[in-house]
């Protein structure tokens, strides 16, 4: 069984360590701080050594990057020397550190270049795949949608690698959708503004949603659940 490394402590990190422990993978998790102590959201199965990012890296066999997006590029720094030839998952989303402009998330990418470009060109030996950026962490592994499983958007450069990914996948209980190239991360990061849905006003938006959770099997994983 392939050895993860979980990069980034928070919400998101932490719930994708339970779920790949409880799938039977060994975990690690790097931060900047490998002294500090984890407030963990449920106990893990089994203790998950902290290190520091680099040191993660080079103990495990496939990387899951979960910090917040203006970080990413410092972590990707950070861990670029032990990652040649490795799957790096990619779960994050070019959120800027800034308030909402009228209830819109605010990125500091754009159209013409999403994070995930500029994190393949940083670590050009690593093997980046987009996912999990489009869902809420509560609904990243094993989601319940009444039997319906959903579509997790994916894309990336190495086909072997998005192989590994939609294995996965599927063990979390997800269909996956190759959108292509790293290009497509275009298009998928854009889809996290769907959370800012989830802060309107329940009755206005939630029920169809709700609805959009039964009737549309396809885009099932662009509906929203604040993770950031």
């Amino acid at each position: 069984m392939n050895k993860i490394a979980i990069l980034g402590s928070g919400i998101v990190g932490q719930t994708l360590a339970l779920g790949f422990q409880t799938h039977g993978y060994p975990v690690v998790m790097g931060t900047q701080n490998p002294d500090k102590k984890i407030d963990w959201k449920e106990t893990p199965s089994s203790p998950v050594r902290i290190m520091s990012y680099a040191d993660a890296a080079d103990s495990a066999d496939i990387l899951v990057l979960a910090v917040k997006g203006t970080a990413a590029e410092d972590v990707a720094r950070a861990f670029a020397a032990h990652a040649s030839g490795k799957t790096v998952i990619d779960a994050v989303n070019p959120i800027a550190d800034l308030p909402p402009d009228n209830g819109v998330l605010r990125f500091f990418t754009n159209l013409d270049q999403s994070l995930m470009e500029r994190l393949q060109k940083l670590v050009p030996e690593a093997h980046f795949v987009k996912a999990f950026n489009s869902v809420g962490n509560g609904r990243m592994v094993n989601p319940d949608f009444g039997g319906v499983r959903p579509t997790m958007f994916i894309c990336g450069e190495n086909a072997d690698a998005k192989k590994e990914v939609s294995a996965i996948l599927d063990q979390f209980g997800w269909e996956t959708e190759d959108m292509g190239g790293a290009p497509a991360a275009r298009a998928i990061e854009p889809l996290c503004m769907l959370w800012c849905i989830s802060r309107l006003p329940a009755q206005s938006v939630v029920p169809r949603l709700q609805a959009a959770e039964v009737s549309d099997q396809r885009n099932v994983s662009a509906l929203p659940q604040r993770r950031e």
